[in-house]
């Protein structure tokens, strides 16, 4: 009898402590996605704003990404609506969130991931975090009560922001790169790819092939990430995972990079001259798939047209 009751006594527990972190996720979830919501990352998550469905490309990754492409310029050339998911330092496990997430509520027929983020390291602890967070919010938004409001605790969740530049930002400054196209030296060397990040982008591919997108390994130019033995790691993971595989970093007739005027600091990331070289030639990769249609005299999607002449009134140049 006293091992019953022991046992007992444990699961009401166990059902107490889980009744409490639901309660409390609930309370602390944030009602909306703006930036005083205290929703995390908030830019990449305006994507929860967007219309049902109205997304035909997403673009996941860390800052290389949000720095080298432009949805706006994207929507202004060929009409395909996109958005930028990328946050500073992403790490993989935070990429299967946001690609949760956007399936959710949108279909997109493709999704471009940056490849710094698959060399960056990150652990099991980080995993089971994200994994208990998707299940409590709590643990994710616990400092929430630093600025919420009694008003919140009852209210519905509604996400109807969306960032004005769709997850792109904007960095007009110049600070020219240390190196030039040599970091790109051919080699037969392979830099091997951890193995629980190996396990991530697995997951990635199949979350993309069972909402029906096709996954594109894309990597933005930067002498300061990538090298060869990089490109050749990413290059063996595409061909295992059956992936295509863009790597701007050789492309240099296609992408014409001018590392003196198109690096915001000294080659890690692409200014916005830098960014529109690599939008247009995403733009023109993205009609020769087949795969979207041009949305620009949809009345649907009229707000897209209004984004982009406000986003032309911020730039030095226009998209």
């Amino acid at each position: 009898m006293i091992y019953i009751k022991r046992i007992f006594v444990f699961i009401m527990f166990i059902l107490g402590l889980a009744g409490l972190l639901v309660g409390s996720s609930y309370i602390f979830l944030p009602k909306s996605n703006g930036l005083n919501s205290g929703m995390e990352e908030f830019k990449a998550n305006g994507i929860l704003g967007e219309k049902e469905n109205s997304i035909d490309v997403l673009f996941l990754g860390d800052s290389e990404i949000y720095c080298s492409v432009i949805p706006l310029q994207i929507w202004q050339s060929s009409g395909y609506t996109s958005y930028v998911c990328g946050t500073s330092g992403q790490t993989l496990d935070y990429t299967e969130v946001m690609l949760k997430r956007t399936f959710e509520k949108q279909s997109p027929k493709i999704v471009v991931m940056e490849t710094n983020a698959i060399y960056r390291k990150f652990t099991v602890k980080n995993v089971i975090f994200t994994k208990v967070s998707d299940y409590f919010s709590v643990f994710r938004y616990h400092n929430r009560w630093k600025t919420m409001s009694i008003d919140e605790i009852n209210k519905p969740a509604e996400y109807t922001f969306t960032d004005e530049s769709k997850g792109y930002r904007l960095k007009t400054g110049i600070k020219p790169a240390v190196k030039d196209n040599s970091y790109m030296s051919p080699t037969d060397k392979i830099l091997p790819i951890e193995k629980i990040n190996r396990q991530s982008v697995e997951r990635i591919k199949k979350l993309c092939d069972e909402n029906g997108a096709k996954l594109i390994f894309f990597s933005t130019p930067s002498t300061k990430n990538w090298n060869y033995m990089r490109h050749n790691g990413i290059e063996a993971l595409a061909k295992e995972l059956k992936c295509e595989y863009i790597d701007l970093n050789l492309l240099t007739k296609e992408v014409p990079v001018d590392w003196k005027n198109d690096t915001v600091d000294k080659g890690d990331h692409m200014n916005y001259f830098g960014a529109k070289k690599v939008t247009s030639y995403l733009s023109e990769y993205l009609e020769n798939t087949g795969l979207l249609a041009d949305k620009r005299n949809d009345s649907d999607y009229k707000t897209w047209n209004e984004a982009a002449e406000e986003f032309n009134k911020n730039c030095p140049n226009k998209i």
